[in-house]
């Protein structure tokens, strides 16, 4: 039973969060690491189609994430419409264009090659759904008065995190697209002065061929400081 009471006049209720013996604690830890160790990011996706009810289960997932003040500060726009996907393409390729033929120093198209990408982006309008992420930096209240949002960003960036994680984990593919600059994305959807783009995810399935790079995650010792 849950039990509820108000502290300072907020409601609180009870938590208590399930607890395992050490052994099965180091096995659920490991089998999660490698299960996780098992994504990659795709650019081959098939046009078969996807269940709206699993993309929605997904962003409920994604809203889940922590954010500032609890203000959960993210919209979330899904693209299914053929015309809409194809406008979203054709505006992506010429920014990515500029990006590759003069935006982009050496030393960053050098580190793309290994990826073999360029500024070319059918699968926008392969995927059978974009989603595109929207950071709201402050919340528009009666009278036209401005409600700040906190740590607009990192809040975002954790959705986003929980929203790759449960694209995953519903046998779905993902891209983490980032078109700069990505104002576009605004005037496509029409969305209102309060919203930024923030990230450009395609979902569905993988092609029947499928390719992606053969990349090697840093091992433990060269992301951890332990102190």
């Amino acid at each position: 039973m849950i039990k509820r009471k108000l502290i300072d006049g907020y409601p609180f209720v009870s938590y208590s969060k399930e607890t395992f013996p050490e052994n099965e604690m180091l096995q659920r830890s490991r089998s999660f690491c490698n299960w996780m160790d098992n994504r990659r990011t795709v650019r081959d996706f098939s046009d078969n189609p996807v269940s709206k009810e699993v993309i929605e289960n997904i962003i409920l997932t994604a809203s889940t994430a922590p954010s500032g003040a609890h203000k959960q500060p993210w919209t979330f726009c899904v693209v299914s419409d053929p015309a809409i996907k194809k406008q979203i393409r054709m505006e992506a390729e010429k920014e990515e264009y500029e990006s590759y033929n003069g935006r982009m120093p050496d030393e960053w198209l050098k580190d793309l090659k290994p990826l073999q990408t360029d500024w070319r982006k059918e699968f926008l309008e392969i995927a059978p759904f974009l989603i595109i992420v929207f950071k709201r930096s402050y919340e528009l209240e009666d009278a036209g008065h401005k409600h700040q949002n906190y740590y607009v960003t990192e809040s975002c960036g954790i959705a986003c995190g929980f929203l790759l994680a449960a694209i995953h984990h519903a046998g779905l593919v993902a891209l983490t697209h980032t078109p700069s600059p990505m104002n576009f994305l605004s005037k496509v959807l029409n969305r209102p002065e309060n919203e930024k783009p923030f990230l450009l995810i395609p979902i569905g399935y993988t092609a029947e061929e499928c390719w992606v790079p053969d990349l090697q995650r840093k091992p433990l010792e060269k992301i951890v400081a332990w102190y």
